[in-house]
């Protein structure tokens, strides 16, 4: 079984602490760095490759702004998304604008910065259309090609049951129709899988798009300028999971690109990825503070985070290894609950999990918690979300985002014109 190691000490935690309460969620830039050039290293014999960075996985300007520093662009879902990283200074194709049930302002708004757009859908043409007041040059579309997917023997998902993405006959339509309405440059997208852990997923995905490109060309004389293989690169979340290798991912999807394109006449075509877990997952942390035990039918911990701060476990039952600070080295022989407060039974970060003994105070480190983490919080029982902090490369701690305040729960809520009898004159 491999180690998870936190990217802080008991005694860094500490520090922090004093000016910092718990919980919050902790970023580490050295190892977001580190990992975006390792991306990088692994596609750079492709002339092309960029990496757009999910915003959805962590929207916090200082992330984008790192990212942006190592060369990432942005893959935004929303008009919000949008806005947002404009604000970071993303501007025209550093910006992949894929979303579905797109609404004609949406696509506007993204056309007007000159982002990429990425067709969910067929009928979206239209909207798209009427949004931009005609088709932009550049269009991505986003393909489904249904089915079970798998690699061998494992069954991954389900392209099936997905809601996104055209069928192949759909494809082949949505490409003449958009070149009869001006579009020159094509792009060409997929996403089958989530969180894989085999070096297999990626090139697999690849040599699908590439022959699909291909018989694309074929079919309409498309210029594909690129092919986005999106996300799917997951992070080793349990100890005994093996790590993905991007080396060796990026090596099987160039022998994909030599033995499908290149033969084609296509070996100019850029390559895109949308790696939001693959960067930062593995470089955030949610710290918690231990507050009570109880000891009834099991043993419980109750820390002072919940689902609230955190809710793949709940949502997804997804595993988070939690390390007790300062007791890394300490034998497993306690079987513990780890919960929050929510007022829902689902409230549980690890479930008879093996764990040194917890004490009141102890302070407790959620692996894993960069993509996905603070970006799904939510206010349900009035709970507040924490504050978002980075670690810096020469070890200060820089606020990244303030904790919430019930000033800000009651910001949205309009009182005017009840009669309550708390409510002051």
């Amino acid at each position: 079984m491999s180690e998870k190691r936190p990217f802080i000490t008991l005694e860094q935690a500490r520090q922090i602490v004093k000016d910092y309460p718990t919980p919050f969620h902790l970023y580490d830039e050295a190892g977001i760095r580190s990992t975006a050039r390792t991306l990088r290293s692994a596609f750079s014999w492709n002339v092309g490759f960029k990496e757009y960075f999910a915003v959805k996985a962590t929207p916090n300007p200082f992330i984008l702004s790192i990212l942006r520093e190592e060369g990432c662009g942005v893959d935004c879902s929303s008009e919000t998304e949008l806005m947002l990283s404009r604000a970071c200074g993303f501007a025209g194709q550093e910006i992949m604008f894929s979303s579905n049930e797109t609404e004609a302002h949406e696509f506007a708004l993204a056309n007007s910065m000159g982002a990429v757009i990425n067709l969910d859908d067929y009928t979206l043409i239209e909207t798209l259309e009427e949004g931009c007041g005609g088709i932009p040059q550049t269009v991505s579309c986003r393909y489904n090609p249904g089915g079970d997917f798998s690699i061998g023997n494992e069954i991954m998902d389900q392209p099936k049951d997905s809601k996104y993405g055209m069928t192949r006959a759909q494809l082949t339509q949505a490409y003449r129709v958009l070149m009869e309405k001006g579009a020159r440059r094509f792009g060409l997208h997929a996403f089958l899988a989530s969180n894989t852990l085999t070096n297999a997923y990626y090139p697999t995905l690849a040599r699908i798009l590439f022959e699909t490109a291909v018989e694309l060309h074929r079919e309409t004389g498309a210029h594909i300028a690129f092919i986005n293989l999106s996300g799917g690169i997951g992070v080793a979340y349990r100890p005994e999971e093996p790590a993905n290798d991007i080396a060796v991912i990026g090596e099987g999807v160039r022998r994909a690109y030599e033995e499908v394109l290149v033969p084609a006449g296509m070996g100019d075509v850029a390559i895109y990825t949308e790696l939001g877990r693959f960067l930062l997952a593995s470089n955030g942390a949610l710290l918690t503070t231990a507050r009570h035990e109880k000891h009834t039918y099991k043993e419980y911990i109750g820390v002072d985070a919940c689902a609230c701060n955190l809710m793949r476990p709940a949502m997804y039952r997804a595993y988070h290894h939690i390390t007790v600070l300062g007791k890394e080295d300490a034998p497993c022989d306690h079987v513990y609950d780890v919960v929050g407060s929510l007022c829902e039974n689902n409230d549980k970060f690890a479930i008879d999990c093996r764990l040194p003994r917890i004490d009141r105070g102890d302070l407790l480190y959620i692996h894993d918690t960069g993509a996905h983490g603070y970006s799904m919080g939510y206010n349900y029982n009035g709970k507040l979300r924490s504050a978002e902090l980075l670690l810096r490369r020469d070890g200060s701690v820089q606020m990244i985002r303030r904790a919430e305040t019930p000033a800000d729960y009651f910001a949205t809520l309009d009182f005017a014109g009840l009669d309550l009898p708390g409510r002051r004159a």
